[in-house]
């Protein structure tokens, strides 16, 4: 029979709750269903702190080695990991130098990348982090190739991702790595994450663009759209959806979202598309149609708004990023 994966999940505090949690029921959920995998939960203190105030007790000591066949997760924190100035931070980053295994692989969510650094995990290794620290990500490691617009990275033995809710995305490529791909979707389906997203998605999605504001009817809307964006909307059916005039809802999404209705849908036909000449082998005529456009030519015209290169280049380029990975 062979040993479950030990995945040790590192908490460093003060914990990023959600960078922990999220991750850390993907994979107990996965557990429970039958996948390899046995859970730790780790750190330099026993009771840590956390991001909402809260304590988190029984943390098992770090382990003098790892057993082989690790997988170890290191949880993000609020602070930053600045050497000499905390404690526990320094002996996380020792422990990551030596404890490790040769075939020991090792993860991180969010600011846990700059541990990573510290520990020289990094070094002329493709990596990434939240958009906010991906510049002191690139001081930290001057020689890491750092990625700035990915949810995450597997370069190998060492996979970093971007902030918050990209935990939960890289735990679901681990859980598929490990389990299968039936099994990742199950834990998806459990978490309610319709919508899985691969590594070299952005973090600044163009499905949360234009969403922060906060009146109801843009929002009611723009849910409307992104549910089918291909489909051809009228704006009064938006309207309608949105418990609006026609005229009213115009002015309202130009005042809170920034751009047209029009603009809009446009914006996430183009992120569907995308997402299709990645992850499909469809022509150009099929994701235009798929995507919602009208013509080749009309999905070529509205694509040159958002990108310097052809759809075709840049299904190349994404073939590319594949191979390397």
């Amino acid at each position: 029979m062979i040993p479950p994966i030990s995945v040790w999940f590192v908490l460093t505090p003060p914990v990023l709750m959600l960078d922990y949690a999220g991750p850390a029921e993907a994979m107990r959920m996965a557990a429970e269903a039958g996948g390899p995998f046995a859970l730790h939960h780790c750190g330099p203190l026993e009771r840590a702190a956390t991001s909402l105030g809260t304590f988190i007790d029984g943390i098992e000591p770090l382990p003098d080695r790892l057993p082989r066949n690790s997988l170890v997760m290191v949880v993000g924190s609020t602070e930053s990991p600045e050497p000499g100035t905390n404690a526990p931070f320094d002996t996380v980053a020792q422990w990551l130098r030596c404890a490790p295994a040769e075939d020991t692989r090792i993860a991180s969510i969010c600011s846990g990348a700059l541990l990573l650094a510290r520990a020289g995990l990094l070094a002329g290794r493709r990596c990434t982090t939240h958009f906010g620290l991906v510049d002191e990500l690139a001081r930290a490691e001057p020689t890491a190739r750092v990625q700035y617009d990915c949810l995450f990275v597997d370069d190998g033995d060492v996979l970093t991702s971007a902030g918050i809710t990209a935990g939960i995305d890289l735990s679901l490529y681990l859980i598929e790595h490990y389990a299968g791909a039936e099994r990742a979707a199950d834990i998806a389906r459990r978490q309610v994450v319709y919508q899985r997203r691969a590594g070299d998605d952005v973090q600044l999605s163009p499905w949360l663009a234009h969403r922060n504001h906060m009146h109801p009817a843009v929002h009611r809307a723009q849910d409307a759209i992104a549910q089918n964006p291909a489909r051809d909307w009228s704006v009064a059916e938006l309207a309608r959806a949105a418990h609006v005039s026609q005229r009213h809802l115009s002015r309202l999404f130009a005042e809170h979202a920034g751009v047209t209705v029009l603009e809009y849908q446009q914006s996430l036909r183009v992120a569907s598309a995308q997402r299709l000449l990645a992850q499909s082998d469809y022509n150009i005529e099929r994701v235009a149609e798929e995507s919602g456009f009208a013509s080749v030519r009309d999905f070529r015209r509205v694509w040159r708004r958002y990108h310097d290169v052809s759809p075709a280049r840049f299904r190349s380029g994404s073939e590319l990023e594949s191979s390397v990975d």
